[in-house]
């Protein structure tokens, strides 16, 4: 049996993580409050902004950057776009 969540970002019950997404008691807290479905929109717009931003993972402040606009987007509050970035039409 799928196990529920009620989703922090989209305010409703759903199907939650499998496991928690990294380590520690903030993969934890992910793992508890997230659904697979907002943690995969999450990892989108992660890939658009790592790309349109040209981060480089290695740098610590890219890191920082990346996991303040991860528990942003989580909170529901504002996160960063890439400028002039257009998502492909399905």
């Amino acid at each position: 049996m799928t196990r529920m969540v009620n989703c922090a970002r989209l305010n409703k019950e759903l199907p939650g993580l499998e496991a928690a997404p990294f380590p520690g008691p903030r993969g934890q807290e992910i793992f508890e409050t997230v659904s697979q479905q907002a943690w995969q929109e999450w990892q989108t717009l992660q890939t658009m902004l790592i790309n349109e931003k040209h981060l480089n993972m290695m740098d610590k402040e890219s890191r920082k950057y990346l996991n303040e606009q991860r528990d942003n987007y989580l909170a529901a509050k504002p996160v960063d776009h890439a400028d002039g970035y257009v998502p492909l039409q399905s």
